[in-house]
């Protein structure tokens, strides 16, 4: 029989999703002051694999992944993603917005085999964690890169945030050997 032991920290990272850069900038200010502080910022990308969003955030939107400093126990993501959920509320309150979701905040860890994303939407691959959030594998690290499952989005196959995740994952591997 195998003995229970507490997981090894992870790497949490947040995709926001908005259509001005300033939304951004404040969005990143609150999950630092929530979250910690970020040692991660990719570049703000076209999102135009979908028009999903369309109808509460506008047209034009960018993605944008920032990664936190510290590392968290996996068990932490899905009040994470509640915590991601109130920071979408309260910024939708405070931000002069024409629209009702200026910033969507997807929050994801990942370590050096994984990577994972939270949600609230459950379905036939993900798996309930607790407070009405569910997680996915969405990427797997396999010879030297992330491959991507059948159900990862479009976009997280696409080269740009790839990139990123592979620049994640290299600076959790120098903090795990740095413990």
């Amino acid at each position: 029989m195998g003995e229970p032991r507490p997981p090894h920290p992870v790497k949490l990272f947040v995709g926001m999703l908005a259509g001005r850069p300033e939304w951004f900038d404040a969005a990143e200010r609150r999950l630092a002051r929530e979250l910690g502080p970020v040692d991660l910022a990719g570049e703000p990308v076209p999102f135009d694999v979908t028009d999903y969003y369309a109808p509460e955030m506008g047209q034009g939107l960018l993605r944008k992944f920032v990664a936190c400093e510290r590392l968290v126990s996996p068990g932490e993501l899905a009040s994470i993603k509640v915590a991601t959920n109130r920071i979408e509320a309260e910024l939708a309150a405070e931000l002069d917005a024409p629209v009702p979701r200026p910033v969507n905040l997807d929050p994801g860890i990942l370590d050096g085999s994984k990577l994972i994303l939270a949600t609230t939407k459950d379905y036939a691959h993900r798996i309930y964690l607790d407070r009405g959030i569910y997680a996915e594998v969405t990427l797997i690290w396999h010879k030297g890169g992330w491959q991507p499952t059948p159900w990862t989005y479009r976009d997280y196959r696409s080269e740009p945030y790839l990139a990123f995740f592979a620049a994640a994952r290299a600076r959790y591997r120098e903090q795990r050997r740095a413990t």
